[in-house]
């Protein structure tokens, strides 16, 4: 029998916010970026930190599971977030779910390990730029300033009363990376167009 199912192609929660981005982008000379980073992989991954999994799984990820509270650790294009004491949530580029979870699993042997697929559960934004800080601070209340949150550290906050894991990126030139549930990311993309009009005019 032959295979009639439809095949639909993968659409962004954002696919029709991207030229409202891009055109704050232009409209802000520089000062501000804003982008969807659509479908990247991200695996939330729950195991005991002083377990034998937790450096099995570490090894085969090549880069440590972060220890210290709101820490992040990147190695090459994988990036492992601290989420709580037992949890983290490692997102690398898209289209690796499978192949992540297999290693995670495989490392973690028979110790007890909890690894979900949740790419579809959140999308993420980029907010770059020399007033990027600015532009999060309109709504966030934690203390932005580089000496707080610098770069390898990140939060599970509220910006623009929507909560994100916000993501303060390796080099302060690429800015921050914003995880939002993809319900809604309409609603913050929206907040954040208006918060930019300062640069934007």
């Amino acid at each position: 029998m032959a295979d009639t199912a439809v095949t639909t192609p993968l659409r962004s929660p954002l696919s029709r916010a991207a030229d409202r981005l891009a055109a704050a982008t232009r409209a802000s000379g520089g000062t501000i970026r804003l982008a969807e980073l659509p479908f990247l992989t991200q695996i939330n991954v729950r195991l005991d930190p002083k377990g034998a999994a937790a450096d099995a799984v570490g090894l085969a990820l090549g880069l440590p599971l972060p220890v210290e509270p709101d820490t992040v650790v990147r190695a090459g294009e994988l990036t492992a977030l601290w989420l709580g004491p037992d949890e983290w949530l490692v997102a690398g580029p898209p289209g690796g779910q499978k192949d992540l979870e297999s290693r995670i699993r495989e490392a973690a042997g028979d110790e007890p390990v909890s690894v979900i697929d949740v790419s579809a559960q959140r999308t993420t934004l980029l907010v770059a730029g020399p007033r990027a800080r600015d532009l999060l601070a309109h709504g966030c209340s934690l203390d932005l300033h580089p000496r707080v949150f610098g770069p390898g550290r990140c939060a599970q906050t509220n910006l623009g009363r929507t909560q994100v894991v916000l993501v303060a990126r390796d080099d302060p030139r690429a800015g921050f990376w914003v995880l939002v549930r993809s319900s809604f990311a309409g609603h913050l993309t929206d907040w954040l167009l208006d918060a930019a009009v300062e640069w934007t005019g």
